[in-house]
């Protein structure tokens, strides 16, 4: 090996030796990392702190309202052959967390005041009407608001989870150009400042990942279980409607039997 050759292969090995170690951990990262890319950092642990808020409350309410509807529909199956609508509806208003409770009890409401307007008589009359065809407006209603309060919170979860990963890679890129920026001040250069450069930048995007992951995971979840109370919700109306059309059908029909045949004077 000539001189010149080996001079220079000692220069990098003493050059090498006497660079300071890189150390990896995260807080001589964060150390390393430039004031953009701890602000990127900063933002995604806020996006994180909020998605886990958003999970959690969801999951609590969810739960809340599966347990206060199971226990409005086994006790409703007692109250409807009784006719005791009062009773139903004052259920539903100490259950209204219950998804099922808040339909079902303003469905049952509104039937009841349909019937006493349908039989009562007040100055400002408008005419007959359809029981059932204003119990069905009003399921509409309730079950649109009933959705919505349900889904609240899941559009700012699926934000979450489609622009932390975007995030994340801004805050890399500026990291990478910061590394070489700072790579052509100090005239250095080589494969191990560039990768100490890059690995730090790659940590927002790493983070961004981390937070992205589990909140399309748990929107995904939440949005399945919206839907399945969804269904329960339009099954239960559909099946509270057929009732009470049985019902109006079988009061109409006693209602007749019971009214005396008119005699007619000279028969």
């Amino acid at each position: 090996m000539s001189l010149p050759l080996l001079d220079a292969v000692n220069h990098l090995v003493a050059a090498a030796e006497a660079a300071p170690a890189m150390s990896f951990d995260l807080l001589s990262m964060w150390h390393a990392m430039g004031h953009f890319a701890k602000l990127v950092a900063v933002v995604l642990g806020v996006m994180s702190a909020y998605s886990l808020g958003v999970m959690a409350e969801r999951l609590v309410t969810y739960a809340r309202a599966s347990a206060a509807s199971r226990r409005y529909a086994e006790e409703l199956r007692g109250l409807l052959p009784q006719r005791r609508y009062g009773e139903a509806v004052a259920l539903a208003r100490e259950l209204r967390r219950g998804h099922l409770a808040r339909v079902l009890g303003l469905a049952i409401e509104e039937y009841e005041r349909g019937v006493a307007a349908l039989h009562g008589k007040g100055p400002r009359a408008a005419g007959g009407f359809d029981v059932i065809a204003a119990v069905n407006r009003a399921v509409d209603r309730t079950s649109m608001r009933t959705v919505a309060d349900l889904r609240r919170g899941l559009g700012a979860l699926a934000t979450v989870g489609s622009t932390a990963p975007f995030v994340g890679l801004l805050g890399t890129v500026a990291g990478i150009i910061t590394a070489f920026q700072a790579m052509a001040i100090t005239g250095s250069g080589g494969l191990g400042s560039v990768s100490a450069g890059i690995a730090e930048a790659l940590v927002t995007t790493a983070f961004g990942l981390l937070v992205a992951i589990p909140a399309v995971m748990m929107f995904n979840y939440l949005t399945n279980r919206v839907e399945e109370m969804q269904v329960d919700i339009n099954d239960s109306a559909n099946e509270l409607i057929d009732y009470f059309m049985k019902e109006g059908s079988t009061t109409s029909g006693a209602a007749e039997a019971r009214e005396p045949t008119p005699v007619h004077p000279g028969e």
